[in-house]
């Protein structure tokens, strides 16, 4: 599977990234796809590359490109519960500098990066996310309606910004949820939002589930959920996004 390491002009500078995409020559439809709080590692990699098998050229940007290169902190390789405190103590400030203004700044950036490569075909792209890349995602898809044909986010605080923040959207869209992150009240609250804004959208809490559960590399990963995340985002890209 060709991949790139790229850099992206942002108005804050340069950010780091790498693209997967089929083999073959082609162009193929645009996913922006945005990392979780841990950020790129190998398990986003081999998520990209999975991806992309499917047909799709996929691009991961560093969220966190304003700290330093991916990776920005040393992880792990396997971030279990003993090692979260001390990795999230170095995260937050990150997460908290990364305000909703750089988040809309940066999607502008990244889009335009993603549209204007050779690989990627003309017409709407897709944008998926994982965690705090969720919201960022869902943040992406309300700020261009004519762009985006389709929003994913799994295990993400999608409903943070309340209904206005969902107003704007006119992706199809998926929301995978942890029954740890909301409950079924949440859920139908958040989904009422998604009825008044007119969209298509399955949102739903995935069984036996914990924040993070599409990740292989903390103790929150489920190999069933994870395949039914790949099962509900490959059903709505073939949906949304036309293959050349």
């Amino acid at each position: 599977m060709p991949t790139k390491m790229l850099q992206i002009s942002t108005a804050d500078g340069q950010a780091d990234a790498f693209a997967a995409f089929p083999d073959g020559g082609g162009r193929h439809p645009g996913v922006l796809m945005y990392a979780d709080g841990f950020g790129i590692r190998p398990v986003l990699r081999e998520m990209a590359h999975e991806l992309a098998g499917h047909g799709f050229y996929v691009l991961v940007p560093n969220l966190f490109y304003r700290h330093g290169p991916a990776p920005v902190i040393e992880l792990p390789e396997h971030i279990g519960e003993e090692a979260r405190p001390a990795v999230f103590a170095q995260l937050m400030p990150m997460i908290e500098a990364h305000t909703t203004e750089r988040v809309l700044s940066d999607a502008d950036a990244y889009l335009k990066f993603l549209t204007a490569q050779p690989e990627v075909s003309a017409g709407p792209v897709a944008v998926t996310g994982y965690c705090i890349g969720g919201l960022l995602a869902t943040r992406t898809a309300a700020a261009h309606p004519g762009q985006v044909a389709a929003l994913a986010a799994f295990h993400g605080p999608v409903g943070v910004d309340g209904p206005d923040g969902l107003s704007k959207l006119t992706a199809e869209v998926h929301f995978g949820h942890a029954e740890s992150d909301l409950t079924p009240e949440t859920l139908g609250e958040l989904n009422q939002a998604l009825d008044a804004a007119g969209v298509g959208y399955t949102s739903e809490i995935y069984p036996d589930t914990v924040h993070g559960f599409t990740m292989s590399d903390t103790d929150a990963f489920n190999p069933a959920a994870l395949q039914l995340h790949w099962d509900r985002l490959l059903h709505l890209l073939s949906r949304t996004l036309t293959k050349s």
